[in-house]
């Protein structure tokens, strides 16, 4: 194993804030397939995605919704697309590969 010497290691949580939790569950678990670990009060979810958690907080003023942009990589985007979309997603555009691994 490698010694961490300081710095940033790997990334280990996301956070996303919504106002609607049950929702939020309902899309990365059943329309995105996301393993639930567990919710938890005062109105939490978490979510597994890989070696990162997803920490979904439920919030009642949209003022207070503070977010990030999740970029999942996948082997085939357009299987992925059209996977997510017989599950219900809805997408406001085609797909594009933003990043391909390796490529820097």
């Amino acid at each position: 194993m490698t010694q961490f010497s300081g710095g940033v290691g790997t990334l280990g949580q996301v956070g996303l804030s919504v106002q609607d939790l049950d929702a939020a569950v309902e899309f990365y678990g059943e329309k995105l397939g996301l393993r639930l670990i567990g919710r938890f009060p005062p109105g939490l979810a978490f979510f597994d995605i890989g070696n990162t958690r997803l920490m979904i907080t439920g919030v009642e003023q949209e003022s207070k919704i503070r977010n990030s942009i999740l970029y999942f990589n996948v082997p085939d985007i357009h299987i992925s697309y059209d996977e997510l979309v017989s599950r219900g997603v809805v997408f406001e555009g085609e797909p594009k590969v933003i990043h391909a691994t390796g490529d820097y």
